[in-house]
């Protein structure tokens, strides 16, 4: 690791505090029961993505966050996780009174962020910080000088695979060294020095990036077209056709229900949960439907269970476009299909689940007799109306 990499962060005024981590001791999760923490992983606390320190502003943030992949974490947690990969020199140091601070958010709320990464407290997570490198001091100066040295040799044993540097001086005999130029962690291209610069616009085009992979990974599931035709086949043959979402889900519902509307005869949409949900399923399979579509995203609400087994009872079968492989979801439906959310925002973002659905509507439209006729039917009756602005 060059010494010219490794900077110290500025920290805020007052956020740093001295005195013993008040995450210390068994009083430290009285507050956590009842606070979903998501999946939690071993005590690793996930990929580690290697060193995650020393490296240049976006690239050293971009590693802390790949610390907190494959966690499901509330928009609290996120922002802790946002905050800590803004101090990623810092993290190491930092109690979590001050992580709090910084973050804008309580104290018992970083335990429990700690927690959901597999922890028994904030303390262990500070560890593992610790042991995956640090390039500064706690004050500001330069580890690379003076008696921080030795700090500065410790921390560039430890390579960006996670494998130990060759810390020998540079002879003519040594290969040439490898272009020093970060590498976008998706698309595998140069990042370019504008990119790299710190501030909150860093973060926010990683989290475009992310979203282009959920495209991405989407695009290839999408080669074998067999569930989605079958998933097609069934919603088009269905008289009326529920479409179910609830909360997070509730957009992706409408959005589909709005476009489905114009080739289908009878859309019904659902988003109201309780029992009036499961009146309304039940009608609807009175009213002659035969399938019922449920998008279902995290945080998956309890009673859309309720719904799936109120519409398996009532002998629908059950197209369900979801986030993941759910086992409770999967075991309700007759065909699954999965597109990931975005995570690297404080809220989730939905851009490959809305994609699948019109897909779906696309297959649609294949299945649906007079489904051509219907959207010209409306096209000429819009523009009659002077609906919209611009044709």
């Amino acid at each position: 690791m060059k010494t010219g990499a490794m900077k110290t962060g500025a920290m805020k005024t007052g956020a740093m505090k001295t005195g013993h981590d008040a995450d210390d001791g068994p009083a430290a999760h009285r507050e956590a029961p009842g606070e979903p923490v998501g999946e939690s992983g071993g005590e690793s606390g996930g990929e580690s993505g290697g060193e995650i320190y020393g490296e240049p502003g976006g690239e050293a943030a971009s590693r802390l966050l790949r610390l907190f992949e494959g966690h499901r974490l509330t928009p609290v947690q996120r922002r802790i996780a946002h905050c800590l990969a803004r101090h990623a020199a810092e993290a190491p140091f930092l109690s979590s009174i001050e992580v709090a601070e910084l973050a804008g958010v309580s104290q018992p709320s970083v335990t429990r962020f700690a927690m959901a990464l597999g922890y028994s407290g904030y303390p262990g997570l500070r560890r593992r910080f610790r042991e995956l490198g640090v390039p500064a001091g706690r004050n500001g100066a330069d580890a690379g000088s003076g008696a921080g040295s030795s700090t500065h040799q410790a921390a560039g044993k430890l390579s960006g695979g996670g494998e130990p540097a060759d810390t020998r001086p540079a002879t003519p005999q040594d290969p040439t060294p490898q272009d020093p130029t970060p590498r976008d962690p998706v698309l595998h291209e140069p990042v370019s020095a504008p990119d790299r610069a710190k501030g909150p616009g860093g973060e926010y085009r990683r989290a475009v990036l992310a979203e282009i992979e959920n495209l991405r990974a989407l695009a290839e599931s999408l080669d074998d077209g067999g569930p989605v035709a079958e998933a097609a086949r069934l919603l088009a043959a269905s008289r009326p056709l529920p479409v179910l979402g609830l909360r997070a889900a509730a957009a992706q519902a409408a959005g589909f229900a709005y476009f489905a509307a114009k080739i289908h005869p009878d859309v019904r949409p659902l988003h109201e949960a309780g029992s009036l949900l499961t009146d309304r399923v039940e009608q609807a399979a009175a009213a002659g439907a035969t399938a019922l579509l449920c998008f279902a995203l995290p945080r998956y609400p309890a009673e859309l269970l309720d719904a799936l087994r109120a519409a398996r009872a009532a002998g629908l079968n059950v197209v369900t476009v979801a986030d993941r492989r759910v086992p409770s979801l999967a075991g309700l439906s007759h065909v699954l299909l999965t597109a990931a959310v975005g995570t690297r925002l404080v809220f989730d973002t939905a851009c490959a689940p809305m994609m699948l659905g019109r897909v779906l509507l696309e297959a649609m439209c294949d299945e649906l007799p007079g489904a051509q006729a219907r959207l010209e039917a409306f096209e000429a009756s819009a523009a009659a109306r002077g609906v919209f602005l611009i044709d």
